[in-house]
């Protein structure tokens, strides 16, 4: 095998059928991964979930992942956030000519280990290779299937008055991770990115409280985006209580010395759930005893008061606005 990607890599000869027998096959292969030009797989039984996401992010590689990883979990969590067990993803990379096949291989490893533990199985792919400074690196595009549990359907438009809004950990650090691996501020932070696949604590949940109202996974524009978003969808107001929202100590000075709020920094690894309140402890409790979510917390709760506005209860009792992001929200991840 040759140490960097090259045009003949992508032509369709020698090269390509090495290319994937070297790498992807042998980290992808399972009865599901197909040779041919399309996978065969058994449907499921029930409802079907649906999702797709493309991953360019820049640097790919930062504490706590690479862009392999993240493009596992994207997807897992997305489908993961309809209440769909994720069973199959195809993947599609497109690779710069000189790419270091010593890298690509290492992040088609970490594709592998993310969907073994999210229990999906990676069945079809396609490789193409783009010319010098055509691509930045690889860009890889993941699209998954699941099956949505019986009697569950969390939608952006069930938020009712009277739901807690829970949060799954805390919040902005993935943003925080990238943008001190960009170096752009010479700061320095022991800051590692939550990315995540979410799908075994979301199971566990739906298993005990089937009615869970909303599931959205906080990535680009993080929890304060989501929170508008669900609040335009389902027509209500949400309060949030800032004592509650957890925060990482060093994502909070980094953003305090930047002017940056972690409300509105990605997350990669952090849900928000909107749940009827006679249930919020135990959902909270459940979360908590999984390891990708120990930090669950209530953060707030769903208002008839001031339709689709987030507000915020501040430390000393009054009640303000979190203003809405507009424009480019910092750092951008891909």
């Amino acid at each position: 095998m040759e140490k960097f990607i090259t045009m003949a890599h992508g032509a369709g000869g020698k090269q390509t059928s090495e290319l994937i027998h070297d790498i992807f096959k042998k980290y992808f292969d399972s009865p599901y991964l197909t040779a041919d030009d399309a996978a065969v797989l058994q449907p499921p039984a029930g409802r079907m979930a649906m999702s797709t996401d493309g991953f360019i992010v820049s640097p790919r590689e930062f504490p706590g992942g690479n862009i392999g990883k993240l493009s596992i979990c994207g997807t897992v969590n997305d489908l993961a956030c309809m209440g769909a067990k994720p069973l199959y993803i195809s993947c599609a990379c497109v690779i710069e000519e000189g790419f270091p096949v010593e890298t690509l291989e290492r992040y088609v490893k970490s594709m592998a280990e993310t969907a073994a533990k999210a229990g999906v199985h990676i069945v079809s792919g396609d490789t193409k290779v783009a010319g010098k400074g055509q691509v930045d690196g690889i860009f890889i595009t993941t699209t998954g299937v699941g099956e949505i549990m019986a009697g569950v359907s969390p939608e952006g438009t069930k938020a009712a008055p009277g739901d807690a809004v829970i949060v799954t950990g805390d919040v902005g650090r993935h943003g925080a991770t990238i943008l001190l691996e960009r170096d752009d501020y010479g700061m320095e932070a022991e800051i590692t990115s939550d990315c995540a696949p979410l799908w075994a604590p979301v199971n566990k949940v739906l298993e005990k409280c089937p009615d869970v109202h909303v599931i959205r996974d906080a990535t680009r524009g993080g929890v304060g985006t989501v929170l508008y978003e669900i609040a335009g969808q389902s027509k209500v107001g949400i309060r949030l209580n800032s004592s509650e929202i957890p925060v990482d100590p060093q994502v909070a000075g980094v953003c305090g010395m930047l002017g940056l709020d972690p409300l509105y920094l990605a997350c990669e690894g952090r849900l928000v759930m909107f749940v009827p309140e006679n249930e919020a402890a135990e959902v909270v409790e459940i979360l908590r005893q999984c390891e990708d979510t120990r930090g669950a917390k209530i953060i707030g709760k769903v208002t008839e008061d001031h339709p689709e506005v987030v507000t915020l209860l501040t430390e000393i009792g009054t009640e303000t606005v979190l203003p809405q992001p507009t424009g480019e929200l910092l750092p951008r991840i891909c």
